[in-house]
């Protein structure tokens, strides 16, 4: 999987931007005297917030420039700081097959989508440079995974396709994966889970909404 470094999804009104805009602010007492809902989370996840390494950093820049508002570098540093610990553990069933989390997802996305791909829509489908997927796929073709053929047509374009062997291998780690990445997210509850998503779900289609309007 790909992540973004630094971008911030556009300023809203929306119930939902307030939501996630609160997830990001410091831990501390709010204006009236309201309490902020960490001690909810904390508790529901047996977790303290303000002990994770992010917090510290936020605390020392807050040291260095009290006049600056930090709580953007509390939810993207967060994510960040998730993403580098996930792929630093690696992914337990991957790894006994031999298998990198950027190969898996070009032989998941020809598995779930059920037909040939070109190397361009391959990059597409996995947010990879075309040079990234050139270089996975030579490794994958080499173990027997994909096969390619050339286009009728044009010469300079090739067509992907899974092997028997590269289906059954998809077919037989996803549910492994899928039971593997459930333990990791266990130490949310199911309703952190969800909330989670729904935020994660709402700054992505932000970002790629403002990626796209950046290409038109």
């Amino acid at each position: 999987m790909t992540g973004t470094n630094g971008g911030h999804a556009p300023a809203d009104d929306t119930p939902g931007a307030d939501r996630a805009r609160d997830h990001g602010r410091p831990a501390g007492p709010r204006p009236g005297g309201a309490q902020p809902g960490r001690d909810q989370a904390a508790a529901g996840a047996g977790a303290r917030r303000d002990g994770d390494t992010v917090a510290a950093v936020v605390r020392q820049w807050r040291a260095v420039h009290p006049q600056l508002d930090t709580a953007p570098m509390e939810v993207i540093g967060r994510i960040n700081r998730c993403a580098a610990l996930l792929q630093q553990a690696e992914d337990a069933p991957l790894r006994r097959a031999g298998l990198s989390r950027p190969e898996f997802d070009l032989l998941g996305a020809l598995r779930r989508t059920g037909h040939e791909l070109t190397p361009g829509e391959l990059a597409r489908e996995t947010f990879s440079s075309g040079a990234a997927v050139t270089k996975r796929l030579k490794q994958l073709t080499e173990r027997g995974l994909v096969e390619r053929r050339g286009d009728t047509r044009d010469r300079r374009v090739a067509h992907v396709r899974l092997t028997d062997a590269g289906r059954d291998l998809v077919d037989g780690i996803l549910p492994e994966q899928l039971a593997y990445e459930t333990a990791v997210l266990s130490v949310l509850a199911p309703q952190g889970q969800s909330e989670l998503a729904g935020l994660l779900a709402e700054l992505l289609s932000r970002l790629e909404g403002r990626m796209e309007a950046l290409r038109a």
